[in-house]
This record gives structure tokens, C-alpha cells and sequence, in this order.
């Protein structure tokens, strides 16, 4: 076991790796209640998106682990999650069933390109800046279904939208739950926004805010709800009425997303840890057919798209080397399908600061746009505020590679522009044409 990962070479040992990969889980358990709760509102069942989250995340991290050998942890994606709910079956219309197999296809997709060797000519078609500025979108977009279900904003005939009614009990706790948060993240404490869930929703059960668990370890829920339910389609829809254009958009966000997330996830965890040389990452084929392995597997359980966590640089700060921190963390989330009663106290007074801070943090990436020349400010600002007020991580995609080479012949530099982009831009145009009809 030390042989095989490298154990000598890397400087560490068993009790780092333990350590490393227990630190990481704490750090991204939240997605275990947070998951639930947001698919739930897609329709499905909620202990048995509890499960699939739970084994999506074993075996994503577990492949993760025995296959590229890096201290990478996968689970469901906070934003693709999101999108599924609010944008694709809550926007679009499209069946959760339905959605899950967009989400089955894009992780086949992406198996493909990888095996096939294109995933350096996609990353340098897209232009960084509208990369950095999906992901500041989608943190947006979540702060703001994060502030909607605490009911911390609230709509308003007047103005759209306002402030709600501090003054009730969820919504102050909410609130408490964010600053309870922030301080612990500011104290840079390992697992932050999973304590704040915790002390949330224990300072909730004390007030009679949320309620009491009657136990704490349970049975396993069943996850027949959703499992194999991506494939329900074929037997009662013809191929026409399952792959319509807008599934086709769909798929198409669900693997740009994944994509981008998955390979900036990847290089900055691994230059944390010291693995990238010359400005390349050793068996970054693997970690990305482990990634993209884990989508189609965990569409196939009934659960959003798959992806590496940023939340893995916490178990590096913690010790972790190799892999076998990763098959830590993947045992841990198995142990963790015992805990399933713990999600009748999981309310959206308690998720709401997970989902509002994580929206922070995926906001980081606007500090590397470069906000100076406006021929790539447009297309970034109109990515960034498009998809909370469209509710659409979709939208915000698709005006942002439609406006990014007008802006860019205007300024004379249309030979800069990559010709994919051109294509995509036909092609979204189209799509907003199609939505009009």
C-alpha cells in the first residue's frame, strides 16, 4: 500500500493521509444535507437523494484515489446542482428524469473528449475570462437562492425584490447562521461551513425552529426513487420528444460546467500540494476520467453532476499526499449513509449560510478578470449578472459567449477569437430564437 502510493517519495504516512482525508470530509459533508435539500425542490425523493449523493461521493473519490492517486475528494457540484433544479426542471420544464439523463450523457461526453485527447483544444477555445466569470455567476446565483429560501430576500411588486422579515424566527436564524459561519471561515477553521450547519441547527432546535431528530444513526434510506430513474424516459417518450434543443443546451452546460470546474479544481489543489511540473499535472487524464466517470455514475444513482472539490486543499493543508487520503474520505462518506435521520433537522434556515458562503467563495474568481478593457468586461459582467436574475446558469452562459466575439471584432482583435467561439455563438443565438417560439 505505501509502495504503490508512493508513501516514501512523498514524504508522509498513514496518520497524515487519516488526518488529511478526515479533514477533507468534514470540510465538504455539508453537501451530503445541502444536496438533498436543493434536488428535493427538482421533485425527488429526498433520503434517496441522500444516498446517491453519499455513494456518488465514496465512489467518485475512491476511483480518485486508486486510479490518478491524488488526495482529491468528488461529490455532487454546489451551482450544477442548482442548475438542475432552478434552471432545468424549475425553469425549462424538463422532468428531473430527464434532467438526469443530461447529466448521464454530458458525463459520456466527457469521458470521450478525455480519452480522445481534446481537453486541451476546448480549454483554449473558451477565453479565460468568461471561465472565471461562469464561475463567479454561479456563486452569485446560489448566494441568491441561498438568501431567497431564508427568506432574507423575498419578491416585491414594487422593486422585484426586497428584504424580508428579519423579525421571523427561520429567517433570524439564518441569519445567524451566516455570521456564525463567516467567523468560523475568517478563523480559517477546517470544515467551516459544515459547523455552522451544526451550530445552526442545534441554536435552532433549542428555540423550537427546527426540529428535533428522533434518532441520529437510522436505516438506510431506499434509493429506489432514483436509481436507474435517468433511463425512465426511453420507456415513455419517443428519442424526438427526449432530445429536444433544449435538452441539447442542457447537456452542453452541464459538461462546460463540469468541465472548467473540474479542471480548475484539479490544478489548484494539485499546485497546493506541489504536484504540478512545468506548468502540467502527471496523470491529469486519469483524475479527469475519474471525474467524469463519477457524473455518469452518479446520474445513474439519481444525483446531479459529479465534481472535484476545492474543499480537498483543506486535507493537503492537513497532511495529505497521495491517494490514500482519498479512499479516507470516500470510507467516511459510506459511514455517513447511517446518519440519514439527521436531515428532518436540515431546514433551509440551516442550508441557507452554506449556500450563501460557498457563493462567496466561488466569487473570488472576478478578481482574475480584467475588468480594464470593456471588450472583455461586457461579456463577463453580462455571464456574472445574468444568471441570478435570469435564474439561469444557462442564460448567463450563453449571452456571455454571444456578446464576447462582438465585443471583440468591435475592438479589432475578431483574429483573437477562437473559432469555436463564433460557432457557439451562432448557436446560442439560435437557442434564444427557439425559446421565443
Amino acid at each position: 500500500m505505501q509502495k504503490y502510493f508512493q508513501f516514501d517519495e512523498l514524504g508522509t504516512n498513514y496518520s497524515r493521509e487519516i488526518m488529511g482525508g478526515l479533514t477533507t470530509f468534514l470540510a465538504m459533508a455539508y453537501i451530503l444535507f445541502v444536496n438533498p435539500d436543493i434536488l428535493s425542490g427538482a421533485g425527488m425523493d429526498q433520503g434517496a437523494v441522500y444516498v446517491a449523493t453519499a455513494l456518488a461521493a465514496a465512489i467518485g473519490t475512491i476511483i480518485m484515489g486508486l486510479i490518478a492517486r491524488y488526495p482529491i475528494a468528488l461529490a455532487p457540484g454546489m451551482g450544477l446542482n442548482a442548475f438542475f433544479t432552478y434552471s432545468v426542471v424549475l425553469g425549462l420544464g424538463i422532468p428531473w428524469e430527464t434532467a438526469l439523463l443530461g447529466v448521464f450523457i454530458s458525463g459520456l461526453i466527457f469521458i470521450l473528449i478525455t480519452v480522445v485527447g481534446i481537453r486541451e483544444f476546448i480549454i483554449n477555445a473558451i477565453p479565460a475570462e468568461l471561465k472565471y466569470a461562469a464561475g463567479a455567476g454561479i456563486g452569485l446565483f446560489i448566494a441568491f437562492i441561498g438568501l431567497q429560501n431564508a427568506e432574507i430576500v423575498v419578491a416585491s411588486e414594487a422593486t422585484l425584490v426586497e428584504i424580508g422579515d428579519l423579525t421571523n424566527p427561520a429567517t433570524l436564524l439564518a441569519v445567524f447562521g451566516v455570521v456564525i459561519t463567516v467567523i468560523l471561515m475568517a478563523f480559517g477553521l477546517k470544515g467551516g461551513i459544515f459547523y455552522g450547519m451544526v451550530i445552526t441547527a442545534l441554536v435552532g432546535m433549542l428555540f423550537n425552529t427546527v426540529p428535533v431528530p428522533e434518532q441520529i444513526i437510522g436505516t438506510i434510506p431506499s434509493l429506489a426513487p432514483t436509481f436507474g430513474a435517468a433511463f425512465a424516459p426511453f420507456g415513455e417518450m419517443s428519442l424526438g420528444e427526449i432530445f429536444t434543443v433544449q435538452l441539447m443546451i442542457v447537456i452542453l452546460t452541464f459538461l462546460f460546467v463540469d468541465f472548467f470546474d473540474t479542471a480548475g479544481t484539479l490544478y489548484a489543489v494539485a499546485n497546493q500540494a506541489g504536484f504540478v511540473k512545468d506548468n502540467k499535472l502527471p496523470r491529469a487524464q486519469r483524475a479527469l476520467l475519474a471525474d467524469s466517470s463519477a457524473t455518469s455514475i452518479g446520474a445513474i444513482l439519481g444525483t446531479s453532476t459529479t465534481t472535484a472539490y476545492i474543499e480537498s486543499s483543506s486535507g493537503i493543508a492537513a497532511g495529505a499526499r497521495t491517494g490514500f487520503a482519498s479512499l479516507v474520505t470516500g470510507a467516511l462518506f459510506l459511514v455517513a449513509l447511517l446518519f440519514s435521520p439527521l436531515l428532518v433537522v436540515v431546514t433551509a434556515a440551516v442550508t441557507a449560510p452554506a449556500l450563501i458562503v460557498v457563493g462567496v467563495l466561488m466569487a473570488r474568481s472576478l478578481a482574475n478578470i480584467d475588468w480594464k478593457k470593456f471588450e472583455i468586461a461586457v461579456p463577463a459582467f453580462f455571464t456574472i449578472i445574468a444568471m441570478p436574475l435570469t435564474y439561469s446558469i444557462a442564460t448567463g452562459i450563453a449571452l456571455g459567449f454571444i456578446m464576447y466575439p462582438i465585443t471583440m471584432v468591435s475592438k479589432g482583435r475578431a483574429k483573437e477569437v477562437h473559432w469555436i467561439m463564433y460557432v457557439l455563438l451562432v448557436v446560442f443565438v439560435l437557442y434564444f430564437v427557439y425559446l421565443g417560439e
